[in-house]
């Protein structure tokens, strides 16, 4: 079955449901209950996940059924054919041969034919694992998805809604987070304590934030709406850490609101042209094989053009995640050939086939660098003289962990690469996930993806509901 995450929101809307990035203002009543009304307290709260979980467990169990019923049927044909043994065609012995010189000639040709081995059946050692076999399993019902199915229920989900994909994306993003979450949330919560916020609470809050790499203009922004509401009303804790949340949203939103798109996703029946961009190091082929995985498993289908021509191994690297999502690798074998003659290529490639999305992986560079950026430059060129119609995207990868750092590559690439978002990555090695928040606030560009692991479905598009949810409620 698939599941576009590209249009995850698309069957909600249909129902009334809110937006996943839509900034809720208000305390949450709770989760919604199968009809679709909200309940509330926490009884009724584990209440809907232990349901959410049995529907789930329901329908793993029937898959696993089904499975097994196509297993059985597979072997069927299989025992029909075994069961028609042909006659087996005694060897006849040469002539002039006594009795027993004929029986030892027959019993050393059938003690051959049972010794002789069988021709081996190995994949290619380069062969990367079938992406099928990593889907996901439903866990012990435990905190982890008690969490992700109220995370779910805050954004209006009904119970038949949950999918075990989000229940698991939410896993590995709050296990992602754990480290910034840590520091922050420990913290937090040491400043707020029991009692109402007071001014001095805020001023230990503007340290916690900063060194969460949150940025100065998004810090400045939550305080400054902070003490406006603590100049209007006496705010307890646990309402200042809602309130902090949905201005935490709020930043995350705006440029995401800004653009022509709230939730970046291909366009069908059009050519959809996503660069990779960024400097060394920072995951962009990585990203790039998680994003062709993300398309071909949300039914689109997809190309690679391997335009990353001087880094060693660069294209073998483009291949190996090309053949883990059997998407097709467009690239020159040639040393230090040209990005552009390989874009080339590719767009020829998917005009001709009707492919809806190519991915196009481009060198590390550094944003200083003049002569590098003229050849991105040169590469959107050629994309825009041969499908003036693509719907073409840049996209940023930045690494969480560089802090202030990946935010000035944002700002610099921003201004030379024509970016119209960002990619988060190595979430889950970082305690500076607050990163987020700086480059949305500063350099103004939208989230689009985050990564939160290793593992080829451990990148999702960006939902800043969930995100605050699991760096601030985890």
């Amino acid at each position: 079955m698939v599941y576009d995450w590209f249009n995850r929101t698309s069957g909600a809307a249909d129902n009334g449901v809110p937006e996943p990035n839509a900034v809720q203002d208000g305390p949450q009543e709770g989760p919604p209950s199968p009809s679709g009304e909200p309940v509330d307290g926490d009884a009724a709260a584990l209440e809907w996940a232990k349901q959410a979980y049995a529907r789930l467990k329901a329908q793993q169990e029937a898959a696993k059924q089904e499975a097994a019923k196509q297993e059985t049927a597979k072997r069927e044909p299989a025992k029909e054919e075994d069961a028609k043994v042909e006659p087996v065609a005694i060897p006849v012995a040469p002539q002039g041969l006594s009795l027993l010189e004929q029986a030892a000639a027959q019993r050393a040709e059938r003690q051959q034919a049972i010794a002789a081995p069988e021709p081996a059946k190995t994949a290619p050692a380069d062969r990367p694992p079938n992406p099928t076999a990593t889907e996901p399993e439903l866990g012990a019902f435990d905190d982890t998805f008690t969490w992700s199915a109220e995370v779910l229920a805050a954004q209006g989900k009904r119970i038949d809604q949950v999918s075990l994909e989000e229940i698991d994306w939410l896993s590995r993003l709050r296990q992602g987070l754990e480290k910034t979450r840590q520091g922050f949330v420990t913290q937090l919560l040491e400043n707020l304590g029991d009692d109402p916020l007071t001014p001095e609470v805020l001023d230990d809050l503007e340290g916690t934030l900063l060194r969460a790499d949150v940025g100065v203009k998004a810090t400045d922004q939550v305080l400054e709406a902070l003490r406006k509401r603590l100049n209007e009303e006496v705010v307890d804790p646990s309402e200042g850490i809602r309130f902090l949340k949905e201005q935490l949203r709020g930043i995350l939103d705006q440029p995401i609101q800004a653009s022509a798109n709230a939730l970046l996703a291909p366009q069908r029946d059009r050519l959809n042209v996503w660069l990779m961009v960024g400097v060394n190091g920072v995951g962009k082929t990585t990203t790039l094989g998680k994003l062709a995985n993300l398309a071909v498993r949300s039914g689109y289908s997809c190309l690679i053009a391997a335009a990353d021509t001087f880094r060693a191994a660069a294209v073998q690297q483009v291949q190996v995640w090309g053949d883990r999502s059997d998407v097709p690798v467009i690239a020159n074998p040639s040393a230090n050939a040209d990005p552009a003659a390989v874009v080339f290529d590719a767009i020829g490639a998917a005009k001709a086939k009707g492919t809806e999305l190519v991915l196009v992986d481009t060198a590390g560079r550094l944003q200083t660098k003049h002569n590098l950026m003229e050849e991105l430059a040169k590469v959107r060129r050629i994309i825009d003289r041969l499908a003036p119609d693509a719907a073409v995207e840049s996209l940023l990868v930045l690494d969480a962990s560089q802090g202030q750092n990946g935010l000035r590559q944002a700002m610099a690439f921003a201004k030379a690469a024509g970016l119209t978002g960002v990619v988060l990555t190595k979430l889950d090695g970082s305690a500076r996930g607050g990163v987020a928040l700086a480059v949305a606030s500063e350099a103004g560009l939208p989230i689009r993806f985050v990564g939160a692991g290793e593992g080829i479905r451990d990148l999702r598009p960006f939902n800043s509901f969930e995100f605050v949810e699991a760096l601030l409620g985890g």
